[in-house]
């Protein structure tokens, strides 16, 4: 089940045995207020590097299930903290799919413990080449060093836990590793940026599998999605690379590793990476009969179902900033480039829809917003259908970012998050519809449909997610996340 953890902890008193110990192991400075992991999440890549060291040292100390890998207390690992947390009351228990999901994230745990020198998992102990120079000497003596460990690719429905899973089977991992957790989208955007810096060097994509090898050895990804042509035609290379310097994959997704990318453009050249995936991973259907996002508490406080309800939405704004006078602004977004925001104000920023999904803006962009505005309101979205499909794609690419960085949502809608998508259906669904007997004919239903299978697969996931996101629950941890955020700023 998605747990609903509160992102306040205690901070845990540091011994003197403990400090000893970061010490041995090449730490000199220690940070004495945790980054709580889902901050660490919200983080850009150009803030991972500096944040990384305190985070690491911080978990170590803070996680009871952290100290069980050092030996001390029994081995532990995500199916221990999973039994813990369901003795705790933070989890449901009974869901036989996610014990069958936590017994392969045990294997793959165990492995990797036992793996760990092999795997060059220590950080400590890794070498500190940086990327170029690795690549420099591959030139001289071609090497691989594949994993002796496969990975794990996790995939099912919404609402399913998959993200949860992952996360607890990430923060029981001990601190010294080397490893990642970041979203597909934010990792595509770090691997572009990297290709754009290393400009002009023979195989820029080998030097950037270098780089992110060096750093992280193991790789999570949360919403393992092929959606765009450009990361399609670089992935399977770039993860030859990955997997040849060691890399172990563990990545969770709506999408069997045989469906990705699915009747996308040039997809012949996708294939052999999915090959790739199903030899280095492990893959693992998780399915549920119940969303756990939808177990939430409902409060439905931020969206407004209705036309005509502009002025009530700036009416709701202006009680969210208070006392703060909103105004246009501009933020840099992502590599310099820069996005007008039409009012902003005390971390809120107000859009009409058009304005963020009828415009050539994506992923990136709406990271960069995120970074800058823990709250969004949205203005006017419509239902989507086939004459808006594209304004529906940059939807669910906005709302998956949102969710991801836990921000808030104020909007105003046409329906319900369920009348949103109702339009929309995968190739499969359109085959199996029964033509209308009524007065309309099948043609007029027809063009009312948008036929697409990226689409009506993330159909589910953003209904569930704008559900969520209405939450108490989710509302608590917003604010919550805030409250960290504010207070490690200063």
């Amino acid at each position: 089940m998605r747990a609903v953890v509160r992102a306040g902890r205690h901070i845990r008193c540091v011994s003197s045995i403990q400090e000893r110990e970061l010490l041995k192991s090449g730490v000199r400075r220690y940070v004495s207020s945790e980054v709580h992991a889902s901050n660490y999440r919200l983080l850009r890549k150009d803030e991972h590097d500096r944040v990384l060291y305190s985070y690491l040292v911080s978990r170590a100390l803070s996680n009871p299930a952290a100290k069980d890998t050092s030996g001390v207390g029994g081995r532990g690992g995500p199916f221990v903290e999973y039994e813990r947390r369901i003795a705790a009351g933070d989890l449901m228990d009974g869901d036989s799919c996610q014990v069958g999901t936590l017994k392969e994230l045990q294997r793959l745990y165990d492995q990797l413990v036992d793996s760990a020198n092999a795997c060059k998992l220590d950080k400590y102990e890794a070498s500190d080449k940086a990327g170029r120079s690795r690549w420099f000497w591959s030139r001289l003596i071609p090497q691989s060093s594949v994993s002796p460990v496969n990975g794990l690719y996790l995939y099912g429905g919404v609402g399913t836990g998959k993200t949860m899973l992952m996360d607890l089977f990430f923060d029981q991992l001990p601190p010294n590793w080397r490893k990642m957790r970041i979203h597909f989208h934010d990792f595509m955007l770090t691997v572009h940026s990297r290709l754009q810096k290393h400009k002009g060097v023979a195989d820029p994509l080998e030097v950037v599998a270098g780089e992110i090898a060096d750093e992280s050895i193991l790789l999570c990804l949360d919403e393992f999605m092929v959606t765009d042509v450009a990361d399609a035609l670089i992935l399977n290379r770039l993860f030859k690379h990955l997997f040849d310097n060691g890399v172990i994959l563990v990545a969770t997704s709506n999408r069997a590793p045989d469906n990705l990318y699915e009747r996308g453009l040039q997809r012949d050249l996708f294939l052999p990476f999915i090959a790739t995936l199903k030899e280095r991973c492990v893959s693992h259907e998780i399915g549920s009969a119940v969303d756990y996002r939808k177990l939430t508490s409902a409060q439905l406080g931020f969206y407004f179902v209705g036309k005509e309800l502009s002025d009530f939405l700036k009416q709701k704004f202006q009680e969210l900033i208070g006392e703060h006078s909103a105004s246009p602004q501009e933020v840099e977004v992502v590599m310099g480039r820069k996005l007008q925001v039409p009012l902003g104000a005390n971390g809120c920023a107000y859009f009409p829809f058009e304005y963020l999904c009828d415009r050539p803006l994506g992923a990136a962009d709406y990271f960069g917003l995120c970074k800058n505005y823990h709250t969004l309101a949205l203005d006017g979205v419509p239902i989507f259908g086939l004459h808006n499909k594209s304004a529906a794609y940059r939807f669910v690419t906005l709302v998956d970012v949102m969710y991801e960085n836990k921000a808030r949502l104020l909007c105003t809608a046409e329906g319900t998050p369920m009348e949103l998508l109702q339009k929309v259906v995968t190739i499969s669904d359109a085959q199996h519809m029964a033509p209308r007997t009524a007065s309309r004919s099948r043609k007029n239903d027809d063009s009312e449909l948008c036929v697409d299978n990226e689409l009506g697969f993330a159909k589910d996931r953003t209904i569930s997610r704008l559900t969520e996101m209405n939450s108490k629950e989710y509302l608590e941890q917003h604010a919550s996340v805030l409250a960290d955020r504010q207070q490690a700023s200063g």
